[in-house]
């Protein structure tokens, strides 16, 4: 395991050292468990007490955080950056597959081209007119459909399906399970209840610095394209269906369900679950909570909860009052009753006024 010293580590993450040049690391850990060898990072305030009890050989600190002596830290804007900066420099290179070039098992079409620095693991299959750009990594059991275009330094992890006509843009990430391309869930009815195929016959666009979770799947349109907004990140288990396009830097949490035609904007973020029903616009800055129902356009940036979505605020307010209930339903039990007792009092009254 190589050791980098925290001088190198500076001068590699592009932040400020506060502490010995020459002390070496070689791993990383949580403030609680890492030793003097290991980097660790103060992302949130409310755990600054653990800064002085860490052990740890140098900590990931804001640049306004007061330094302890005797200990060595990185200033910087973003110390959670600048910790996976470490991360990076560390323990990658020591994960990576130890099939290196292309694998002798790998079946690739005649007609594919294929980059330079290209790796390729066991049993992966290229078909016929696909292109791979240089420095890419695909890992093993991985289908790449014909006419489909890699940029560079994408990596493809294992068992994931790339259909036909995919384009996919420079250092996408697609964890395992992945499917792009399926066809898009479109039928007609016939008079008899008979549910006939509408072919899907477009394709799936996405751009760079995209990741896309574990078992995610993005459906090819029906005649033109799917498209992923560049920067954004999806989280596993997640639906998107045909036509979709989501803009730039959106972000879509774990079993959020988006169908076909919707379009948002840039940094859109979904919660987990999420559901948001077809052909709808989704304005930037919109912020969706879980379990959130997108039924109708947002065209407003802002917090969305509920289903339907309703601004935040006022979705927690009616929660809140929905958390009230009992005390209300036993508020409205005893008024009520004291009403019911005003009434038999007021009624003794009246027949005593009756007979006099």
């Amino acid at each position: 395991m190589k050791k980098f010293t925290l001088q190198e580590i500076a001068e590699l993450t592009e932040s400020t050292l506060v502490g010995n040049p020459n002390h070496l690391i070689n791993d990383v850990d949580s403030l609680e468990n890492a030793g003097s060898e290991d980097a660790s990072f103060l992302a949130n305030p409310r755990y600054r007490t653990s800064v002085s009890q860490s052990k740890a050989g140098v900590i990931c600190i804001e640049s306004t955080f007061p330094v302890e002596e005797g200990k060595n830290f990185l200033l910087s804007d973003n110390p959670s950056i600048t910790f996976q900066k470490i991360v990076k420099i560390l323990l990658l290179p020591q994960i990576n597959s130890g099939f290196k070039g292309i694998h002798p098992s790998v079946i690739i079409h005649e007609s594919a081209e294929i980059g330079q620095n290209v790796q390729i693991g066991p049993s992966v299959v290229i078909d016929k007119n696909t292109k791979i750009g240089n420095g890419c990594i695909i890992y093993p059991f991985t289908f790449i459909g014909p006419n489909s275009c890699l940029g560079e330094d994408c990596v493809i992890y294992s068992h994931v399906t790339i259909r036909e006509k995919t384009i996919l843009g420079n250092r996408v990430i697609l964890q395992p399970g992945v499917v792009i391309g399926s066809c898009g869930f479109g039928y007609t009815t016939d008079q008899n209840g008979q549910h006939y195929k509408l072919e899907q016959l477009g394709s799936v666009i996405i751009e760079d610095d995209v990741e896309i979770g574990a078992n995610t799947t993005i459906d090819r349109a029906r005649f033109k394209v799917t498209r992923i907004g560049k920067g954004t990140k999806i989280d596993n288990l997640v639906q998107i269906a045909h036509n979709v396009s989501l803009g730039p830097d959106n972000i879509v949490v774990s079993q959020t369900g988006i169908a076909g035609s919707v379009k948002t904007g840039k940094s859109v973020m979904f919660g987990g679950q999420v559901g948001v029903v077809g052909h709808v616009e989704i304005a930037s800055n919109v912020m969706i909570a879980t379990r959130g129902g997108v039924s109708k356009s947002i065209d407003k940036p802002g917090k969305y909860g509920g289903s339907p979505v309703i601004p935040l605020p006022k979705h927690n307010r009616e929660q809140a009052r929905v958390r009230n209930i009992p005390k209300y339903l036993a508020q409205i039990e005893e008024l009520t009753k004291r009403i019911e007792e005003l009434e038999k009092a007021a009624l003794i009254i009246n027949n005593t006024k009756t007979k006099i």
